[in-house]
């Protein structure tokens, strides 16, 4: 299906078969994430590991202590608001830059596409599930006395996300709705969610959106604290995403460049070689 649309794109470069082409791989990016633990279930869990080195660091297990010490419904509402808002943030921003900043919406789109891949590929080598899989699966009580046991290819036999503590909101049933459709023990380590969000807040600034910055940063503070508060991930899977978005920022922007000039001297030839043809052909 991408071939097809890409080859209609190539025909008729009109903007509705255009965005048509973007949106659809966006959209597959949402099939493709629940792939990587068909994949990697295979192999071992590393969660013990994350849950060690958050210990280590904090002394303590921030993903449990954070949503118990601020229980209040309107906290629960105001992060959950900002967990789901990262998928209205990805439209909206890529609708954005294809309407309104044409320049620089290839690169955009690329830095994104080529990020999840690399997130993607990360969660099928090393796969962790966060917190909400693998605290209920060892039990709050070694949680908390600092014993982390290694629970091999447990998630293979037993995939299920537990329910959490019942609260209400709309935006807590948005979330948890979400979950229950599309999340598998997969991907904790590094937050995708953290990384991409970062790497949309750090183009506004290379691209001098400043006015989208400011918009989006209270949002995106939100969204961050919320991957802890609802147990998505360890704050060791927070800081990774940040330093991750920063790094697939400029490796993704290398590549893409390779490619753009790549494809400006072919077609740069492409140009030349037609001329030549068509003066040996009116000789």
């Amino acid at each position: 299906t991408i071939v097809i649309v890409a080859y209609f794109n190539s025909l008729k470069n009109w903007w509705l078969i255009r965005l048509t082409r973007y949106l659809f791989l966006g959209a597959l990016l949402s099939f493709w994430y629940p792939d990587t633990f068909d994949i990697n279930r295979a192999f071992t869990n590393h969660d013990y590991l994350l849950a060690k080195w958050e210990f280590i660091t904090f002394g303590c297990q921030p993903a449990t202590l954070f949503c118990l010490n601020y229980p209040q419904q309107w906290v629960s509402e105001i992060l959950n608001m900002g967990y789901f808002a990262y998928y209205p943030i990805l439209l909206g921003t890529t609708l954005y830059f294809f309407f309104f900043c044409k320049k620089h919406f290839e690169q955009f789109f690329f830095v994104l596409i080529f990020s999840f891949f690399v997130y993607y590929l990360i969660y099928i080598l090393f796969p962790t599930a966060g917190p909400q899989y693998y605290f209920p699966a060892v039990g709050l009580t070694n949680i908390q006395a600092g014993i982390f046991p290694e629970l091999g290819n447990y998630f293979d036999l037993y995939p299920i996300l537990l329910d959490s503590a019942p609260r209400s909101g709309f935006f807590f049933q948005m979330v948890e709705h979400t979950q229950s459709v599309g999340e598998r023990p997969t991907a904790a380590f590094p937050s995708s969610h953290v990384g991409i969000s970062t790497l949309v807040l750090f183009m506004f600034l290379r691209f001098k959106k400043y006015w989208l910055f400011v918009l989006v940063l209270p949002v995106y503070i939100a969204l961050v604290a919320a991957t802890v508060y609802i147990q998505a991930h360890y704050v060791i899977d927070v800081i990774s995403g940040l330093v991750s978005a920063f790094l697939l920022y400029y490796l993704s922007s290398w590549v893409y460049q390779l490619f753009t000039r790549r494809y400006a001297g072919l077609s740069e030839l492409s140009t030349i070689l037609q001329k030549d043809s068509f003066v040996k052909g009116s000789k």
